[in-house]
């Protein structure tokens, strides 16, 4: 006969707590096991490696010293002997040439020695003791311009400046333009610079050639508008 067991739901809730515990048990056990294992495989022994040092000798060298030799002496001259009854003839030189004692020589005249004076003179400063003066001013230069058609209806303004150099008398030589700004200003502005007239720079209280360089200005009044 068979006695029928009753199992309450108490009963179950106990064994299932007791199964997890036992179970939490187990697996951290394991895993402690786990990570306290070495899994590296076992170092080799070192095997002591005896090794052999090469031995180097270096040898002394003994350095030698070389013997001068004083050089041989020069071989004798043999003396050549040489006939005493040998003759030897004067050679006459024949010139056949005239020469007139009389006659005047065609020589050019010596150079003419230089004159630190002359040179003085003809040089041309840059800087004076005095420099050269514009007679009347600037602005006596500037009312001569007679301002180019062109230039004003092209609008054209600014400065053309020329150089020249000023002689002795204070007049104007060999001007020319070293900037300029066309429509026929520079031709006009060397017109005026012509004109001009220059007390003379002073060099040692002499009068003397001097460079110069003047600006000319070219300025419209009314500008053509377009």
């Amino acid at each position: 006969m068979k006695v029928p067991i009753k199992i309450t739901r108490q009963t179950l809730q106990k064994s299932y707590r007791i199964t997890m515990e036992l179970g939490l048990i187990l697996s951290l056990t394991i895993s402690l096991l786990i990570v306290r294992l070495d899994f590296n495989p076992a170092p080799e022994k070192e095997i002591a490696r005896v090794e052999t040092q090469e031995e180097i000798f270096i040898e002394e060298i003994v350095q030698t010293k070389q013997e001068l030799k004083a050089p041989a002496p020069p071989r004798p001259v043999v003396p050549i002997e040489v006939p005493n009854n040998e003759i030897i003839e004067d050679e006459i030189i024949d010139i056949d040439a005239e020469l007139d004692f009389g006659e005047v020589l065609d020589v050019p005249p010596p150079p003419k020695p230089t004159n630190d004076e002359d040179e003085f003179e003809s040089e041309i400063f840059v800087v004076v003791e005095q420099p050269p003066i514009l007679i009347g001013g600037i602005s006596a230069v500037q009312k001569t311009i007679v301002y180019p058609e062109m230039a004003m209806k092209a609008g054209i303004e600014g400065k053309v400046i020329v150089q020249f150099v000023i002689d002795k008398n204070g007049n104007v030589t060999n001007p020319f333009i070293v900037r300029g700004i066309g429509g026929g200003c520079d031709e006009e502005a060397l017109r005026a610079v012509k004109e001009a007239k220059f007390k003379p720079g002073m060099q040692r209280g002499r009068a003397v050639q001097v460079r110069y360089t003047l600006p000319i200005t070219f300025r419209l009044k009314n500008p053509i508008q377009g």
